[in-house]
């Protein structure tokens, strides 16, 4: 643990001054130009079950007027020219390497100590990409912003994969928020093949930050026997309505349910287990909203068997009376 301060004490003291000095935003017209920043590296905590190594690739960079920029992400080893696993791995190895992205070129320069680096790098963007990506619509590119291309690998074959399936011209928000995401051509055209044609990019976005794969739209759609909205699905995902959820309920009698009553039942905890419970006290196929105002009002199952100890069999909407108005056997 002390020797990986000291390196990275070591790099952070020598490359002060290259922080201090890193260039500031320059416009499309100076595209070309390198400007510079750190690097840190620790191995992934999957790299001993992958079948390729890869490296937690971070850079820090001061861009200007606007503070410091912090890219972290995944790289595979085999795409950093150079380098090689033995001196990753060493006691401690000057390194000098190179990530070729389409956007540009890094170049790499520090040392590594038992898997983790720390240097300096620099950026060198790509005149022709900067062209190619005007020509696909994606004019007035600074230099800011091919960084952050290259950062993500944003590529001209991402772009136009984008363009054939009618995302053209997107703001470049979009674009990046697609990447980072992970809302690839190929998550597109399998929503696309289950029905879900040109939907809006927040929507993609949000259903890859909530898990909605397209596994997970095939099960509810099958399930709930017709088409969910993207925002369906999105809220299915984030309130935990799963397909075995589902499939619990339609084995209880409860089939074909829309969206919003799976919602309601799991924010109000009408679990498939409450409703057996209440099945074994006689209330069988009640209906989801009689399901939802029980658990609202605090109809437990153990209440209910207090009122049937003294009064019988009760209605529901007797049994919710009770409770709103505290009213105990």
């Amino acid at each position: 643990m002390k020797a990986r301060y000291a390196l990275l004490a070591a790099v952070a003291a020598g490359s002060a001054a290259l922080v201090s000095a890193a260039v500031a935003v320059r416009s499309a017209s100076s595209a070309g130009e390198a400007f510079t920043g750190l690097w840190t590296a620790q191995p992934t905590e999957s790299a001993a079950l992958a079948k390729e190594s890869f490296l937690q690739l971070t850079l820090r960079r001061r861009a200007g007027a606007h503070g410091d920029s912090n890219h972290s992400h995944r790289v595979r080893l085999a795409d950093l020219k150079g380098l090689a696993s033995e001196p990753v791995n060493a006691g401690a190895a000057a390194v000098s390497f190179t990530l070729e992205r389409d956007a540009g070129t890094f170049a790499f320069e520090g040392s590594f100590r038992r898997g983790e680096g720390a240097g300096h790098f620099t950026f060198t963007p790509r005149p022709e990409f900067v062209a190619a990506m005007r020509g696909l619509g994606y004019g007035g590119l600074d230099d800011e912003k091919v960084y952050s291309m290259a950062v993500l690998d944003v590529s001209q074959g991402f772009v136009r994969e984008l363009d054939a399936l009618g995302y053209s011209r997107l703001d470049f928000d979009e674009l990046m928020s697609l990447r980072i995401h992970g809302a690839t051509p190929a998550f597109i055209r399998e929503l696309k093949a289950l029905g879900y044609d040109r939907l809006a990019v927040d929507d993609l976005v949000s259903l890859r930050i909530h898990g909605a794969t397209p596994e997970f739209v095939r099960e509810m759609q099958s399930l709930a026997g017709g088409r969910l909205s993207a925002d369906d699905l999105v809220s299915l995902r984030i309130h935990g309505a799963t397909p075995d959820f589902v499939r619990q309920l339609r084995e209880l009698g409860y089939e074909r349910m829309g969206a919003d009553d799976l919602v309601s039942m799991r924010i109000h905890g009408v679990s498939p287990g409450f409703i057996r419970e209440l099945k074994g006290l006689g209330y069988e196929h009640v209906r989801v909203d009689d399901l939802v105002s029980m658990r609202i009002h605090g109809v437990s199952p153990e209440f209910v068997r207090r009122v049937q100890a003294r009064r019988g069999s009760v209605s529901v909407d007797r049994l919710v009376e009770m409770r709103i108005h505290g009213q105990e056997p």
